[in-house]
This record gives C-alpha cells, structure tokens and sequence, in this order.
C-alpha cells in the first residue's frame, strides 16, 4: 500500500484555484471528460439506468469491482482519495470545500462505479476514525481510502429497521475479544465487502438503547455466511448475513462496550449525508433523462419541460443544501439532524424522475423490445421505492427535521397495551 499521496498531502491551506487546476490535470491524465463526448454519445454506453451496483453476472460484477478499486489507488496516491484526511494516515489534510470541488470535477469525467466504496467511506470510515482504537484506525483507514478494502454496514435485523434499538445479534465476551451470533438482514454490498461496521448486543439485562456496543467485524472470517436477496430488478446487491461462532478481536470495539448506540446515532447521522451526497449518481440521472425527453420527441411539450425543470432544479436544491451544511460544519464534526434534508431532497428527485421516465416510456419500460434507453429505466423506477427506505424512511426523515431541527413536539408514543390485552 502506497503510504500516501504525492500532490497535495500537507498543504492545509492550498488555494481552492490551485487544487481544482490539480484535480483537473489529474482527471485529464486519467479519464475521459463527459463534456467532450457531447450528446453523441453511443446508445449502449449509458444504457441502462440504475441506483444500485447490482450486477446479475458474478464476472461483470468481479470486473466492476477490479475496475473501481484501480481507480481509487490511482486517486489515492495522487492525494485525491481522501481529502479532509490527516496526512499521517495518507490524507490530504483539506477542507470539506475541496472535498466538494473535486466531487464536482470527478462528476464530469467517465470513471468506473464508485458505489461500491459508499458505505465503507461514507459510514464506516467515519465510525473508525471517530471511535475506534489507534491500531484500528491506522489499519483500516489508509486501506478504505485507498479501496484495498471494502466496507459494508451491519445494522438491520429481520425484527429490527426503523425500531433498531430491538436488535437481537448478541456478542459474548470470550479470551480476547467477543462471541458473535445472530443475524443482519438488507446489508448492502455485503458479499463484496471486507470489513463491516457491527451492531450487537452486550448486556441483554440493560435498557434497550443501553447494552448495545458497536464493532468491526472481518467478514472473511469463520462463521461469517453471507447469502444474496433477490430483487424485482433481478440484481441481488443485497444481502442477509448469518453469525455463527464469529469472533472479534479486543481491539475490533468502536467506543465503549455498551455504548453502541452513541455510534449508532452518529453513523446515521452519516447515512443520511451520504445519501444526500449522491450528486454524481443524480446529475447522471439527470443527463439520461434528458436523453431520454429528446429522444421521446416530446423536448418541446410545455407540460415534460416544466417536469425536466422540476427534476433538475430538485438536484440543485440538494446540491446546495448538502454543501452549504458541509461548509457551517466544524472541521471534524459529524453531521448534524439537518443533513437528513440532503436525504429527503434525493428521494423527491429521484421520485420524479422515475414518474416522467414511466410517462414517457409508457409499455416500453416494461418489456425489453431492443430499443436503447427504454426498458434500461427498468432498474432505475423498481429501486426508487427501496431508496426512499434506505438511510430512514421519508417519514422518519420527516420527524427528525421536525424535533431535532425544528424543534417541534415530538411525535406522541402509543400507550402501552395491558396485559389483559395482549393477544
């Protein structure tokens, strides 16, 4: 592993002019501007639309991976695969403003999927660096940066989504480190990933949110079985994972032992930013869509221009949203409740999105006839409603924004069922 960056590593006040001239010389050594391409683009370069990096084909999928994983080393050693990160650790030691700038560039070059790296740079990079153990940081850190190692979120249990704190995985203390048994459900990439942010149970005698710790668990290791769920796309990005016997190592603890749920709340709190930050994802949305209105023949209906405006400026809205809150945030601090707007303004875009995609194409969505750009919105209009779940639902997103921003009252709890009335 490259210890660190070449270019811009210990420069922590370089001029934004000057970094963007950077980035740019590196994006032009390393890749194709979308710009230069123009609209005449060939159809099958960007036929098929989708949110997820679902591959149906275990070898595409494996070729994907290869492709985004020499990508990111390629970034990393030239100082832009980890920005706002401490040179010690290989970062460039910037600001969240260069961060973004380069985000912007990247978004207008050809590169592979980087959605494989979301969650492991979005969520457990940020849990490790803000709770885990020295020896932990400076061995998982540089590698997810860099993309030697994947990382996947192991959150969600069949009995406990929204109502989390109801998990059930348990971890046993053992000789050196823990006992792991239980099962994770909807783990997104898991059957990719190398390293996975863990909750479990540790003192079943504590208060529900009280005896919950949060670990890393390698997910090569024995007892570790991960099995594919099946979508209505046909993709299986998804993923159960089964905990038999698997052990954790001492130093593998993020926190303290039972106080999982203070980097539960600060990793959802992540989540949602990075959610809200899929601006690359949704200006590529944007530019298929727009394809797609030229190609209907409807470009100069009054009513599909007024909906192609309402979509693109939705993208702006979650643009700016996202950077001015990164741009008020404290070097260092974690995201704040209001991060759950960049969330909320995604889904809304995606939604209409998939509504004029689905009123253009009519039948032609829902059979592959061999016509480009038309039943390759398939994926994109089944995944959006499992997007408005992911990260909290629309209406758990709604509540947060309401109490924890607004401060208004918080939402009234049902009253708890007597005995004599349960079933």
């Amino acid at each position: 592993m490259n210890p660190g960056p070449t270019d811009v590593s210990d420069e922590r006040a370089v001029d934004l002019a000057v970094f963007e001239e950077r980035a740019r010389d590196f994006l032009d050594s390393a890749a194709e501007r979308i710009d230069a391409a123009g609209d005449a683009r060939e159809p099958e370069r960007s036929d098929r639309v989708a949110l997820l990096p679902e591959r149906r084909d275990p070898v595409e999928e494996q070729g994907m991976l290869a492709a985004a994983k020499a990508w990111k080393a390629a970034e990393f050693d030239r100082g832009f695969g980890w920005i706002t990160g401490p040179p010690e650790l290989g970062g460039a030691g910037l600001g969240p403003r260069h961060a973004a700038a380069y985000r912007r560039l990247r978004a207008t070059y050809r590169v592979p999927d980087l959605s494989v790296f979301g969650l492991g740079l979005g969520m457990v990079a940020p849990a490790i660096d803000e709770f885990g153990t020295e020896s932990a940081r400076r061995r998982y850190l540089p590698a997810l940066h860099r993309g030697d190692l994947v990382g996947c979120q192991l959150f969600s249990e069949p009995s406990a989504g929204s109502d989390l704190a109801s998990l059930r995985t348990r971890a046993i203390p053992d000789a050196d480190g823990w006992t792991v048994n239980g099962q994770k459900v909807w783990t997104t990439g898991a059957h990719l990933a190398d390293v996975g942010l863990l909750l479990a149970r540790t003192d079943a005698a504590a208060p529900r949110h009280a005896g919950i710790s949060a670990f890393l668990l390698d997910m090569g290791a024995p007892g570790v079985d991960v099995r594919p769920l099946r979508q209505a796309t046909g993709g299986a990005s998804f993923n159960e994972v089964f905990l038999t016997d698997a052990h954790i190592a001492a130093d593998h603890l993020l926190g303290v032992e039972n106080g999982g749920w203070t980097v539960t709340r600060a990793t959802l709190g992540r989540e949602r930013d990075t959610a809200g930050n899929s601006g690359a994802d949704l200006a590529s949305t944007i530019r298929a869509l727009t394809d797609l209105v030229r190609r209907s023949g409807r470009s100069d209906d009054r009513e599909v221009r007024i909906r192609w405006a309402e979509c693109y400026a939705q993208m702006l809205v979650r643009r700016f949203t996202s950077e001015r809150a990164a741009a008020e945030r404290a070097p260092g601090a974690a995201p704040g409740p209001e991060m759950a707007m960049g969330k909320l303004t995604w889904t809304t875009a995606l939604q209409r999105c998939a509504a004029l995609a689905g009123d253009l194409l009519g039948p032609a969505l829902t059979a592959d006839t061999g016509v480009p750009g038309t039943f390759a919105w398939a994926d994109f209009v089944l995944t959006v409603p499992g997007i408005r779940i992911s990260a909290g639902t629309d209406e758990i997103i709604r509540n947060t924004l309401a109490e924890r921003v607004l401060g208004l009252p918080r939402e009234p709890s049902p009253p708890p069922q007597s005995a004599g009335n349960q079933e």
